[in-house]
Formats: structure tokens, C-alpha cells, sequence
């Protein structure tokens, strides 16, 4: 079930890719209904989004479908946002709240730490490693954590969202400066929106590494589909959105490159 790619660059950025993977093993499928099958709530083409804007950038990406596992939830299950509505370590609903398994086949204990030790933990080996590597090479290291979702879920949260949602957990996982740089190329983004630790304030992967005194930086962007794609089945990449959206994203991973610590 496991399948992590790894592309290993030298420079101070790692781009993590945790769920712009489909990939769905055969027994798992026999377990999902329709809507499971359709993995609607993918970080459609998010890999595409970010493909070489910034040379010599490490990337860490899982092939597996977030509807298997999560690979950006607390192994343990405990939430990311307590008492706000959201999905599971090993999902049973979609992002509107509907059941993506057929009646009484969803996975227990056993399955899920079985899905823990196959695709969780190898992707977060990965990622540990190449985190090490990069700051091995500069004496720190910046994690990009980059995500999607459509801009309208009244599952999760109200109204429309902005469309660059930026995740420090508080400024807690970064170096204040890391976080200010972003914000400031996002607010001059002509015809975008934009918040910093709004609904999405840092998934578990951006709060676990992130540790500004040891020298590891992270910050998680999640994008609103709308900016690059069409929310809606077949889900279709816009490369005229993309276009624009994207010399911003350069802007952003290029800052990120050339940030040194005080």
C-alpha cells in the first residue's frame, strides 16, 4: 500500500505533499461506497500546482488517498480542531459529512494501525529524513506543507474561504519573520484573499516539525481550489488560473529559498 516518492534537492526548502494522492489499495476499494470511490476532498493536482517554481527544493509526496489514512492527523486520532467539525485519522466521512464506506464495513482498531505502520509512519520516515538532511546541509530548514480544498464546505466552516490560507499554528512552528514574508506577497496578490491561522491554522504535520528554536521552520498553505481548478467533478486543472495563481506561489517558495536566520 505504501508509495512515497522522494525528490531530493539541496536547497533550504522541503515541500511536503501529503494529500494529492488517489491511490487506493484493492481491499480498501471493496469497502468504500460510491462517494468514497470518488475521493472528492483530494489536494487535486496541488503536486502539478508546485512543479518547478522553485529549482533545487526537496519534495516529499504520498500516492495514497487521504481516505485510506491521513497522513496529516495525530497517529493517535485526537483532533486537529476540537469541536469544530473535521474528518478522522482514517476518514469515514467526506468533508460534507456523508459516509464514504459501505454500511458496517469501516475499519477498526487493527485496520487502522495497520494503515499507521504501511503509509503513516513510512511517510512521515520520509519526511523526518529528508527534514534532517536539509538542515544537516544549512544549519536550519523550512517546511512548506502544501494543501488545497474547495472554497465553499459549510461542513467545515462558513461562508466562502479565503483563497490563501496561511498555518503557523500561531506563529508557534516559525520564525515570525518566515511568517510576516508570506503574508506580505500574499495581501499584494492583486485579486486574492487571504488569512494567516484562520479555519486551517496547521495541520499535525506542520505543528509536529515545527520547532523554530531547533532550527526547523514550518508553515502550511492551503489553497482554495477555485484560484487553479474546477471544484467539481472531473475536477479539471484551469492552467489559465494556475498561471497567475502560480507567479505568486513562486514568489512565495523563492522568499522562502533566500530566508536566512538572524
Amino acid at each position: 500500500m505504501s508509495a512515497i516518492e522522494v525528490h531530493r534537492g539541496n536547497g533550504p526548502v522541503v515541500l511536503g505533499l501529503p494529500h494529492t494522492g488517489t491511490d487506493i489499495p484493492a481491499e480498501v476499494c471493496s469497502q468504500l461506497n460510491a462517494a468514497g470511490l470518488a475521493v472528492a476532498d483530494t489536494d487535486w493536482h496541488v503536486h502539478d500546482l508546485y512543479a518547478g517554481l522553485l529549482p533545487d527544493v526537496t519534495t516529499v509526496r504520498t500516492l495514497v488517498s487521504r481516505y485510506v489514512i491521513d497522513v496529516n492527523r495525530d497517529p493517535s486520532g485526537r483532533s486537529l480542531y476540537p469541536g469544530q467539525n473535521t474528518t478522522a485519522l482514517c476518514p469515514t466521512t467526506d468533508f460534507d459529512g456523508q459516509p464514504i464506506y459501505k454500511e458496517g464495513l469501516e475499519p477498526g482498531r487493527n485496520e487502522i494501525q495497520r494503515r499507521l505502520k504501511v503509509v503513516h509512519w513510512p511517510y512521515h520516515g520520509a519526511l523526518a529524513r529528508e527534514l534532517q538532511r536539509v538542515k544537516d546541509i544549512h544549519g536550519f530548514v523550512i517546511l512548506y506543507d502544501a494543501h488545497s480544498i474547495r472554497s465553499r464546505i459549510p461542513h467545515l466552516f462558513e461562508g466562502v474561504l479565503p483563497d490563501f490560507n496561511i498555518g503557523t499554528d500561531g506563529c508557534t512552528t516559525c520564525d515570525d519573520t518566515i511568517e510576516t514574508a508570506v503574508c506580505e506577497i500574499c495581501k499584494s496578490a492583486d485579486g486574492y484573499s487571504y488569512i494567516v491561522n484562520g479555519r486551517f491554522r496547521g495541520g499535525w504535520t506542520t505543528r509536529k516539525y515545527g520547532n523554530p528554536g531547533m532550527g526547523v521552520h514550518a508553515i502550511q498553505m492551503e489553497l482554495a481550489q477555485s484560484t487553479y481548478m474546477d471544484e467539481a467533478p472531473p475536477w479539471r486543472y484551469r492552467p489559465e488560473r494556475a498561471r497567475l495563481l502560480r507567479s505568486h506561489l513562486r514568489d512565495i517558495l523563492t522568499t522562502l529559498s533566500l530566508w536566512r536566520p538572524i
